[in-house]
């Protein structure tokens, strides 16, 4: 059979859009997942024919172009640009092009480059999808680089190990962050609610439930995905077995105790309807946390000094629910910094990492936006650049940092298509068009159909 062309997508140049941190309704990331799968299966196909390339290079008089592609907020193009020029400015002989996009738009457009092999040099990348690269061949192994190129004397090697698939080092994390409650207390006095020092679920229905009754939103419910995988693991499993070829747990009354839960508290109106969310578009400024009508949200630490910029109130982190929250949090690297497969320029790619995680001006600009620092040296360099709510989002990981697991291993190739799917089911459930019961079945089938693709 004749191979593909390596042409096989158009190369869509990138420009800024606007970011929102949680993005769209479940809806348009479903229709974003499947997108980015069937484009991903053909960029694997297309990249193995070959091909020149896209990314940057070295000219004969010692000039190096490196291409870095990124997504994120306007704060976090705008120091991140910063970095660069401090980079170039220690680096004279070397040009950097940058390209970044929000978060859908930045998958769109990557995985056309990927399938031309015009991927860039630097590619910050998602734990949703660093495995489906890696295993597409369309990612560098930087395990030659760690300890050389990329100093990482001072990084815990659990941190390290986040990035590894396969035996393979395909990710450096740009930092680390961890599930929390983020909360307003004066909304929180305002319920007459007191968070308990260690709750459980159970209790969170509860004082969801209280909240609504005065007609103030405890949350704006959670992540299906990210927050499932947290209840599994309370219970001791995951959301994927070890090997990526189904799903990591057996009984589906999880599945139903966790989601039907959550459509209770927002019949209680502990949470808006799905109706409310979806009309906010995932923009921050629209949430009703901002509006003042709820008390707080549970998300990632990174993502905490912008809520509680917006949200212009004193605010607070709190730990996850338990039974067993030891067992269930984790620190997850933010994102990763990773190197094309396809780059010519890959020891100066490498030396670029190397700078961002441990030269200590490049972190007082970075600030933590993305994570807590993975370098000992570099976090104790930054202290006295934070802000007071990027200081409690240091000291909270701190303080979650000894009691966390190990992460699971990063979602298996066809975790886009899944975390689409189970966000579909979830929604009927929060519609009331179908019982938790029979998404949960539901759910199974679809995705360890996906899921079996991996034996």
């Amino acid at each position: 059979m004749k191979a593909l062309s390596t042409k096989c997508f158009p190369v869509i140049p990138t420009a800024p859009f606007h970011y929102s941190e949680k993005g769209e309704s479940d809806v348009k990331k479903k229709g974003l997942f499947l997108m980015m799968t069937f484009l991903l299966l053909f960029a694997s196909a297309c990249s193995s024919s070959g091909g020149s390339g896209g990314s940057g290079g070295a000219s004969g008089d010692g000039q190096v172009t490196l291409r870095i592609a990124w997504w994120g907020s306007d704060k976090r193009h705008e120091y991140t640009q910063q970095v660069i020029d401090l980079y170039k400015q220690k680096n004279p002989n070397v040009k950097i092009d940058v390209e970044y996009a929000a978060f859908d738009d930045y998958w769109k457009k990557l995985a056309p480059q990927a399938a031309a092999n015009q991927l860039p040099d630097i590619i910050q990348m998602d734990v949703s999808y660093i495995s489906q690269y890696a295993q597409n061949g369309q990612l560098e192994d930087l395990g030659s680089y760690v300890g050389s190129a990329i100093q990482t004397g001072d990084v815990a090697d659990s941190v390290l190990q986040t990035g590894v698939i396969q035996g393979k080092q395909y990710g450096i994390p740009t930092g680390v962050n961890v599930l929390s409650y983020q909360y307003v207390p004066e909304k929180l006095k305002e319920a007459g609610i007191e968070l308990p020092e260690n709750w459980t679920f159970e209790q969170y229905s509860e004082l969801a439930k209280q909240a609504g009754s005065k007609d103030i939103y405890f949350d704006s419910s959670m992540a299906p995905d990210i927050f499932f995988n947290y209840y599994l693991r309370t219970h001791g499993l995951s959301l994927y077995n070890a090997e990526g070829t189904a799903l990591g747990y057996e009984d589906d009354k999880l599945f139903a105790d966790f989601f039907g839960t959550l459509a209770d508290t927002m019949q209680a109106k502990g949470a808006p309807s799905p109706e409310i969310i979806n009309q906010s578009k995932g923009i921050l400024e629209e949430s009703q946390i901002v509006k003042g009508k709820q008390i707080g949200e549970w998300q990632w630490s990174n993502q905490y000094v912008a809520l509680q910029s917006v949200v212009d109130k004193p605010m607070e982190l709190a730990p996850m629910f338990g039974p067993d929250m030891e067992k269930g949090i984790y620190m997850q690297p933010t994102m990763y910094w990773s190197i094309a497969a396809s780059s010519k320029v890959k020891e100066e790619a490498a030396k670029f990492i190397d700078f961002y995680t441990n030269d200590p001006e490049a972190n007082k600009l970075i600030k933590g936006e993305r994570g807590v620092p993975i370098s000992a040296k570099i976090k104790e360099a930054v202290s006295s650049e934070l802000n007071e709510s990027t200081k409690q989002v240091f000291d909270f990981v701190a303080q979650m940092e000894p009691k966390a697991s190990p992460m699971s291993p990063p979602p298996p190739v066809g975790s886009p298509e899944v975390i689409a799917t189970l966000a579909d089911y979830v929604e009927q459930v929060n519609f009331g068009q179908m019982t938790p019961e029979d998404a949960a079945a539901k759910f199974r089938s679809e995705a360890n159909s996906i899921l079996a693709n991996n034996k």
